[in-house]
């Protein structure tokens, strides 16, 4: 059945916070998981790896060895054609809004790239990004 409310409403993925960056970058190479972009230097470094299947791991470096309030796991991000009204629909659900819709340019390598993106809490405080490369 397709959604209606949320057009082009997928997977994207899922972001993880490093421990040990580099020892990180080497196990998803191993384990076959290809490098699409990369963006940021030291601790603001992040590198976004296709797992395979259209999704991605964001693995992002200064993770640290503790655990965050939300954990290893930044956060969970869907795909969408319409980044402004997944937002409003969230809220509208009961969503806490964590960070408005913004376009933003990276300066990524390969090639450099825009994201829209937008992030929501749900009901257990867990983050929800909405995101469309632009």
């Amino acid at each position: 059945m397709a959604n209606s409310i949320l057009p082009g409403l997928g997977f994207h993925h899922i972001g993880l916070k490093a421990a040990n960056f580099e020892k990180s970058q080497k196990f998803y190479e191993a384990l076959g998981l290809r490098e699409i972009v990369r963006w940021g230097e030291g601790e603001k470094e992040i590198i976004m790896y296709d797992i395979g299947d259209g999704g991605r791991i964001e693995l992002f470096a200064n993770g640290g060895d503790e655990f965050s309030e939300c954990g290893k796991w930044v956060h969970f991000a869907m795909c969408v054609d319409d980044v402004e009204h997944a937002y409003e629909v969230a809220l509208a659900a009961g969503a806490t809004p964590h960070i408005a819709p913004k376009v933003v340019p990276l300066d990524s390598k390969p090639e450099k790239i825009s994201i829209n993106i937008a992030f929501v809490k749900g009901p257990d405080g867990e983050q929800i990004e909405f995101f469309k490369e632009v």
